[in-house]
C-alpha cells in the first residue's frame, strides 16, 4: 500500500492557503460600532500576530490561533509544524506560551484516522519543546485535512512587541532565510530532493524562542513574524502601521539556496501571485535587482517564518546577544532600515 501523502488532499499549502491581502481587507471591513474594551491592548485595531488583553497586574494574556493545510506530506511533521507555526504568534508578541488547544479538521471517509493521531503526535512534541501543555481541542469532518492550535500566552506589558511600533531610523532583521514556500510547492509536484526535504523540515519545525527574550529587549521597537503574506507583506503591514516607509536591502536578505533550484525549474506558489497582486503598487525596486527573482522570493508565502523587527541602532550589541544565545548569530546583518515616508511607495528594494 502506497504511503498517504497529505498535501495530495489539499488545494494550498500550510500559511500559503491564507486568503489573499487584498480579499482579507474586504473581509474584516466593517461598519459596526463595537463596545469600546479599555483592557484590550491589541485586537481587531491593527493587523498584528494576536491579541493581547490586559490582566490589571503588570502582565496581559496573549491568545491566537492559527491553523492550515498540509505543507508537508508526513502526518508527524504536519502536526509539528502547524504547532510551532501557532505557538510562532506568541514569541512574535514577546510573550511566553503557557497552552495549546489543538484544532483538527479531518477527511475521515478519505484518510485513515491513524494519521490523524500521528499529527497530534506531532503537535504534542512541539508543545512539549515549548513547555506548554496540549490541553485539549475540537475536530470535525471536513472535506480537506485541516490542523492547528489556539495558544494562549503571557507577557509583561513593558516587555509586549507590536508590529506597529517602529521608528525611523531602525534596522531591521530576520531570524530565518525565505524560501519555503517553494520547496513546499516542489514537494506538492513530488520534485524535491531528499537533502531539500530535510532542511524545510528542520526550518519549518523550529521554534521561534527568540521572540520571548527579545520582548526584554526595549530596543526592539517592533516585531512579528513572517508568514503567509510573505516577507514584502509583513513588512508592508509594519511601515504602514508605524506611518513609515523602509528601505529593504535585497542582497542581505537571506534566501535559502536550494530554492533557486525549483526557481528555475519555475515552480512557484500561486499565493505568491496573489500576495504580489495585492500590494505591487506599494513597491518600488532600486535600478540593478533582478526584479523577476525578487517578485518570486519576496512575496513568497513563508510557514513559521522568522522573526521580523525593527530594532534602535543602539540596541545593537545586546540583540547580538540573545541572537547569540539562541544560535542566530548569521542572522546579525541588517536586511533594510525603516525611513520617514518619501513618495508614494511604503517599501523600495534596493
Amino acid at each position: 500500500m502506497d504511503p498517504i501523502q497529505l498535501t495530495q488532499f489539499s488545494h494550498g499549502a500550510g500559511c500559503g492557503c491564507k486568503i489573499a491581502p487584498a480579499v482579507l481587507d474586504k473581509i474584516l471591513k466593517s461598519n459596526t460600532v463595537t463596545t469600546h474594551f479599555p483592557s484590550l491592548l491589541v485586537g481587531n485595531g491593527s493587523k498584528d500576530d494576536a491579541a493581547v488583553y490586559d490582566l490589571g497586574n503588570g502582565n496581559a494574556l496573549i491568545s491566537t490561533t492559527d491553523f492550515f493545510t498540509p505543507i508537508v506530506d508526513d502526518a508527524f511533521a504536519f502536526g509539528r509544524i502547524a504547532g510551532a507555526n501557532a505557538i510562532s504568534d506568541i514569541y512574535a508578541m514577546g510573550g511566553k506560551p503557557l497552552m495549546a488547544i489543538a484544532i483538527l479538521g479531518w477527511p475521515v471517509d478519505k484518510i485513515p484516522v491513524e494519521i490523524a493521531q500521528q499529527v497530534l503526535e506531532g503537535a504534542r512534541e512541539i508543545c512539549e519543546e515549548a513547555g506548554i501543555p496540549l490541553a485539549g481541542g475540537h475536530s470535525i469532518d471536513t472535506p480537506e485535512p485541516i490542523f492547528g492550535l489556539s495558544v494562549n500566552g503571557m507577557v509583561s506589558i513593558p516587555h509586549l512587541k507590536q508590529n506597529n511600533q517602529a521608528k525611523a531610523g531602525d534596522l531591521l532583521f530576520l531570524t530565518k532565510p525565505i524560501g519555503v514556500g517553494i520547496l513546499a510547492t516542489a514537494q506538492k509536484r513530488g520534485l524535491l530532493e531528499e537533502s531539500h526535504l530535510a532542511l524545510l523540515l528542520k526550518q519549518l519545525g523550529t521554534l521561534n524562542k527568540a521572540g520571548e527574550r527579545l520582548g526584554e529587549v526595549s530596543g526592539v521597537h517592533a516585531m512579528t513574524d513572517v508568514t503567509g503574506f510573505g516577507l514584502l507583506g509583513h513588512l508592508i503591514e509594519m511601515a504602514e502601521g508605524s506611518g513609515l516607509h523602509a528601505s529593504l536591502y535585497y542582497g542581505a536578505v537571506p534566501i535559502l539556496e536550494s530554492a533557486r533550484t525549483y526557481m528555475a525549474q519555475r515552480i512557484v506558489p500561486d499565493a505568491t501571485f496573489r500576495n504580489w497582486n495585492g500590494y505591487s503598487n506599494k513597491v518600488s525596486f532600486a535600478p540593478g535587482i533582478n526584479v523577476m527573482e525578487a517578485f518570486t522570493l519576496l512575496p513568497d508565502p513563508q510557514t513559521n517564518g522568522g522573526l521580523l523587527m525593527a530594532v534602535d541602532p543602539d540596541a545593537v550589541e545586546e540583540l547580538k546577544k540573545v541572537f547569540a544565545d539562541f544560535g542566530l548569530q548569521e542572522f546579525l546583518q541588517p536586511i533594510g532600515m525603516m525611513t520617514e515616508p518619501v513618495g508614494d511607495k511604503i517599501i523600495n528594494v534596493q
